[in-house]
């Protein structure tokens, strides 16, 4: 089954600060590498329950996964919530920062 990838108005955000930090300090290899990473993000269209659950912010009645993109220090976690046949995107959030207690 394929799924729809929906982005959230906050991961929209959340991408969008992104891709600007991005293009700012690579102004040539930043924007090739954010295309990566919203390829590796629509990729969840075919089988997001590759990715684990994120218990924490799980609920009985709504399991939000959490998908990985890039090495060592410099990866990214993309929060999404399967609803029926769509892929939600929540919440974007760079490894580094604290994992969030909510969405």
């Amino acid at each position: 089954m394929v799924f729809r990838v929906e982005i959230t108005p906050r991961a929209q955000r959340d991408l969008d600060g992104i891709y600007a930090k991005a293009a700012r300090e690579a102004p040539y290899a930043g924007p090739l590498w954010f295309a990566r990473f919203e390829e590796s993000i629509l990729s969840l269209a075919e089988f997001p329950e590759r990715c684990p659950v994120e218990p924490r912010l799980s609920t009985s009645g709504r399991p939000v996964r959490k998908h990985l993109f890039g090495r060592r220090r410099h990866v990214y976690r993309v929060y999404f919530t399967i609803i029926a046949d769509a892929v939600k995107v929540l919440h974007v959030r760079h490894g580094a920062r604290k994992a969030p207690t909510s969405l």
